[in-house]
């Protein structure tokens, strides 16, 4: 039987992956997300759920920020991954994703965590499970984002964009056997929270992604936030 695609995002990607929506995995991650914004507090804000696809169009994308789950703290998450909320404090991992860019390419550290910025440019800021329980960090693992952020790779690696997909992490990790088009770029590192033990630092994923973006004739990032 065929799956109806549904309209959900309000771009290109609804075209894309919009058949996703009425899949039987996707249906019981719905009634169990129902269940749980109706009960439990819930980052991010239900109409913020898709705001990383919403922002940066399938057809716009050329880099990939995989990360793991929301943040798990009031005021933060709001839909894109590793960045925060306008006038939120800028979390440890965020502040060591600044310091590597600016030890990389000399982007000014910004006083505020939004990277709206970068998504704009094409940057897809992506989580592999794209709720969690406030306080509760990989709360919503294994109820079915899994497979919904396999198909958004899936659709990635298929196209004959070079794309760099920045993988940081175990759980973004554990997508990089998805990327199978030779003609992207895959940069692989650890997880930028201080848990990591600082072994995130000296990755120069920035510089690289714009190195690769360069050389297939792509726009590089402006990674200088400050000017958005």
């Amino acid at each position: 039987m065929e799956v109806q695609k549904r309209n959900l995002i309000g771009n290109d990607w609804d075209e894309v992956i919009g058949e996703e929506f009425g899949k039987d995995y996707y249906l019981r991650l719905r009634e169990f997300l129902k269940g749980e914004y109706g009960c439990r507090k819930i980052y991010p804000k239900m109409e913020d759920i898709f705001c990383a696809l919403r922002t940066t169009a399938f057809s716009d994308v050329k880099v990939v920020v995989l990360g793991q789950d929301p943040y798990i703290n009031e005021g933060e998450a709001h839909g894109m991954a590793f960045s925060v909320c306008e006038g939120a404090r800028v979390p440890p991992s965020l502040r060591n994703i600044f310091k590597e860019c600016y030890e990389d390419v000399g982007a000014t550290v910004p006083r505020h965590g939004c990277l709206t910025g970068w998504a704009r440019q094409g940057v897809l800021l992506l989580n592999t499970v794209l709720t969690v329980q406030a306080g509760n960090s990989k709360s919503h693992a294994g109820k079915g984002w899994e497979m919904f952020t396999t198909a958004v790779i899936g659709a990635l690696n298929a196209r004959e964009i070079p794309t760099v997909f920045m993988l940081w992490g175990r759980d973004a990790q554990a997508k990089q056997e998805l990327i199978t088009n030779p003609i992207h770029k895959v940069l692989v590192a650890a997880h930028p929270s201080p848990l990591a033990g600082g072994r995130f630092f000296g990755c120069r994923h920035f510089s690289q992604a714009n190195a690769f973006l360069r050389e297939n004739g792509l726009a590089e990032i402006n990674w200088e936030l400050t000017k958005w």
